[in-house]
């Protein structure tokens, strides 16, 4: 495990311990900082599609040429 991995595991086990009230009230401050709620976002997004396969990065392009 690395030191970034271990300390992500402190954080979330301490997250997980809290009561809900606290862990609500914790993710209600992440997300309504627009800079945090971005990067939350796109962190969902890359965990949702992390298994699809790649495209060519010039097939994409021609595509959104196409219908753009």
């Amino acid at each position: 495990m690395t030191k970034v991995q271990a300390t992500a595991e402190v954080f979330i086990t301490a997250f997980m311990h809290l009561p809900r009230p606290e862990r609500e009230a914790f993710l209600l401050r992440l997300i309504r900082d627009p800079k945090l709620r971005e990067d939350l976002i796109d962190l969902a997004i890359v965990e949702k599609r992390k298994k699809e396969k790649t495209r060519d990065f010039d097939k994409v392009l021609a595509e959104i040429r196409k219908n753009g």
